[in-house]
């Protein structure tokens, strides 16, 4: 019988505090995910992220100031397409003169010149078929072509004024081909590349793809996100992204990989990690706590804990609002 005791380290909250992990939270461990639509004074509510919206740019104006008020360091920005008209196979919205991220990035910088900006880059929002890159005739995807695309969408965002470019797409091989277009355009110094390096295919993804409009008109994301039991392929993803030249590492979703996080992490402790908590961990701990559940600043802490001693150096996550106002330029 083991004599290990360890009430001891337990009765006084000093001698506990003494066994955690580092594992505090201030507001530049947090990145703030924005939905941007073309309407510029638009607002619209998303049924299914309650307390989340879409916004225009000049309601995003003023939902954003006193964020930054509080301390808010990050964003990243989601561009949608109302008009399903305006969609087509090449994703030509996705880096168009009316695309509402092109047309807010330079009034961000000029507004809020401290924070940092990062675009998600996929063509998924603006393509017909909803998939996350350009296709074969027979549907499947022409990995070459898309990742010239997904660069040239990057590009074009790093030049409106984007601090990070985070391509989400999944394609093999696209932060070789980011980096490559960068540096033929002299802003690889300038950019940064965020790479969703370790994508799963997620059922945690559903109230996204209601908010972004981007759920596949035909068929799933399986054959180019991760299969959720597979720790070798994304040790694999995460090692390919790192030779073509992320500077940073991201594992989404969240709560089901912190395994994933810890990985990533252990073996490529140089890089800066993120971790999304993604709109279905969202909505299940915002309704779990309108419901009378659990008490929402306890769990949503103890959650944002795990994943800081996972490993994630940012977390990015739709309560940023709310965290905000709990922290008060101060840590959680």
């Amino acid at each position: 019988m083991s004599l290990t005791k360890l009430h001891p380290s337990l009765f006084h909250p000093t001698l506990r505090k003494m066994h955690e992990a580092d594992v505090q939270i201030l507001p530049h461990n947090l990145m703030y995910p924005i939905f941007l639509v073309e309407k510029d004074d638009d607002v619209q509510p998303i049924p299914s992220m309650p307390g989340v919206c879409r916004y225009g740019i000049n309601s995003l104006k003023e939902h954003l100031a006193p964020l930054v008020d509080l301390g808010l360091s990050s964003i990243l920005l989601f561009g949608i397409i109302d008009d399903a008209s305006m969609k087509d196979d090449q994703a030509t919205s996705a880096d168009s003169f009316y695309n509402p991220v092109i047309r807010a990035l330079p009034q961000l910088r000029k507004w809020f010149p401290n924070l940092l900006i990062a675009c998600d880059v996929c063509l998924c929002p603006y393509s017909r078929h909803g998939h996350c890159g350009i296709l074969h005739a027979d549907g499947t995807i022409d990995n070459d072509k898309s990742i010239e695309r997904i660069a040239q969408v990057a590009v074009n965002y790093a030049k409106a004024g984007a601090h990070i470019v985070a391509p989400s797409d999944m394609m093999d091989n696209r932060i070789f081909a980011i980096k490559k277009f960068l540096r033929h355009e002299q802003l690889e110094g300038k950019v940064n590349v965020l790479s969703y390096s370790v994508k799963f295919a997620s059922s945690f993804y559903g109230p996204f793809r209601d908010a972004a409009k981007s759920k596949p008109a035909f068929g799933d994301r399986k054959c180019y996100q991760l299969p959720y039991g597979s720790r070798g392929l994304a040790k694999r993803a995460a090692k390919r992204d790192v030779e073509e030249g992320a500077d940073m590492l991201m594992v989404k979703p969240g709560m089901p990989y912190l395994d994933i996080a810890r990985q990533t992490k252990d073996e490529f402790p140089h890089l800066p990690l993120f971790v999304y908590q993604v709109s279905g961990e969202y909505a299940m701990i915002y309704n779990a706590a309108k419901m009378g559940s659990c008490d929402l600043r306890t769990m949503l802490t103890e959650v944002l804990a795990g994943m800081r001693r996972a490993g994630s150096d940012c977390i990015i996550t739709y309560f940023v609002p709310q965290l905000l106002q709990w922290m008060k330029g101060g840590a959680l």
